[in-house]
């Protein structure tokens, strides 16, 4: 194996003399090599390990982990955003919003396992002084609108009973509550005031936005009457891309940053999306992984410009997994607004230790403007549009002329029926809450209103010029 040169040679070949020793030493050495392998190298011949134990198999689509090691990565995200932006703490009472779909049921196990994890150190602290936060379900029926059988629905609601029920103590109340419930009190009298509403707007894609809005104005009214202080819900990465991308299409560029932030304090219970930073595909291993039972007959198809951009981006996540992801990071870049914080409270309890207190280390929440808010889909309006509905407001007479004259533009264009009678059929229809969103601001002294558009009105001194 000589190179043929003289001296010392820099190319670190073997040199005539000793090319017989060096080929006995490369033959011990594997020789040597060969006699003994290890029950590990054996091992690792027929399977792939997880890259971060080192132990157990490699399951298919967890990026090179384990089972165990996978859901520890799931839960370690949850966690991570449950503590960087203060979702729940230790005082708190929360609302999860249960679809039945792997989302809400990731949601419920993990937060369950919070509370239990925070039950068994208050119960091991010598004060007694550890707060453990409270947690309820709820879950919105829908039967009314959905074209699921009755015995399937039940079947369900059965499986949601025992879903509940199963998890280890502190124990969590469960609210059933049909969504006709917000029109009346009277199931029968709200299932015919919801299906007339519905069939006042033509659109597909707005008539799948007035339920959803109607969803999430359920949730708030039991959030309410039940006192929680937070409402979770689990959109996860999957669900925000899907909603960037809609809400693009639809004109809602200037709400969207309001979306898709971990808080959305605009509501009077404020939403938090501690899945936010999860797959929806990792949450589906995760529940067949650890065969947590979801209840996928209650998944509704979905139609119009939300079924399109739900097609459209699976077909972009099967040529490049990391699409989902690139979109909610570029939607990240949007300035949020100012609710998308939660408000700056005092601790109600000075007498809890010091580590168990909440933050406050940001500026009062009170010190920053309002925004004013779409009747119907609670979206912020911009500024342009404000000037707008105070021009509209001018020769607005009756109420449900002033309702459309507020409500953002995306909501005129797909929710609001065209002709006039229509759209005071549509007004009339509507649950109390939307109604006096609009009712409270017009009747008040629009101080607020004033205070928007100030820029653009003429002072004193100008008015005369």
């Amino acid at each position: 194996m000589a190179c043929g040169t003289t001296g010392t040679c820099g190319s670190g070949c073997y040199k005539d003399s000793n090319d017989g020793i060096e080929d006995s030493t490369i033959t011990i050495t594997t020789t040597n090599t060969m006699s003994t392998p290890s029950s590990t190298t054996l091992l690792s011949q027929h399977m792939k390990l997880c890259y971060k134990c080192k132990e157990e198999e490699v399951i298919n689509s967890t990026g090179g982990l384990c089972g165990i090691c996978f859901r520890n990565s799931l839960f370690a995200k949850f966690k991570q955003s449950i503590t960087t932006h203060d979702l729940i703490s230790p005082t708190d009472n929360v609302l999860i919003a249960f679809s039945g779909g792997p989302s809400s049921r990731v949601v419920l196990e993990f937060v369950h396992e919070i509370q239990q994890k925070a039950q068994k150190n208050s119960d091991a602290s010598r004060d007694k002084l550890y707060p453990v936060f409270g947690v309820g379900v709820a879950f919105i029926d829908e039967s009314v609108v959905t074209s699921i059988a009755s015995h399937d629905l039940d079947n369900a609601i059965q499986d949601l009973r025992l879903i509940v029920s199963s998890l280890a103590p502190p124990t969590k109340e469960l609210h059933i509550v049909p969504i006709q419930s917000i029109f009346s009190t009277d199931l029968k009298d709200g299932r015919n005031k919801l299906n007339e509403l519905l069939d006042t707007v033509s659109d597909a894609t707005g008539k799948e936005d007035l339920l959803c809005h109607l969803r999430m104005q359920c949730l708030q009214k039991i959030a309410f009457e039940n006192k929680y202080n937070k409402l979770v819900l689990g959109s996860c990465t999957s669900r925000i891309a899907c909603h960037v991308l809609s809400a693009a299409v639809k004109g809602q560029g200037y709400s969207l940053p309001a979306d898709i932030q971990y808080i959305d304090a605009r509501w009077e219970t404020p939403v938090v999306l501690p899945l936010r930073d999860c797959l929806a595909q990792e949450l589906n291993m995760l529940c067949r992984l650890n065969c947590l039972k979801t209840l996928d007959v209650l998944d509704a198809p979905r139609s119009g410009i939300n079924d399109l951009v739900s097609k459209f981006l699976t077909t972009l996540q099967e040529e490049n997994p990391a699409r989902e992801r690139t979109i909610v990071r570029t939607a990240e870049k949007l300035i949020p607004f100012h609710f998308n914080r939660l408000k700056e409270m005092k601790d109600p309890d000075e007498t809890l230790p010091r580590r168990h207190r909440r933050k406050a280390n940001l500026q009062p929440y009170e010190s920053v403007p309002s925004e004013f808010l779409c009747s119907i889909c609670c979206s912020p309006v911009k500024k342009l549009d404000v000037e707008c509905l105070s021009n509209k407001l001018e020769g607005c007479e009756t109420n449900f002329t002033i309702f459309g004259a507020s409500c953002c533009p995306s909501c005129q264009f797909q929710i609001l029926p065209k002709d006039l009678s229509s759209r005071e059929q549509f007004y009339s229809l509507l649950p109390r809450p939307m109604t006096t969103r609009a009712s409270d601001f017009i009747s008040g002294d629009q101080t607020w209103l004033r205070e928007q558009i100030k820029d653009c009105l003429l002072s004193d001194s100008e008015d005369g010029i």
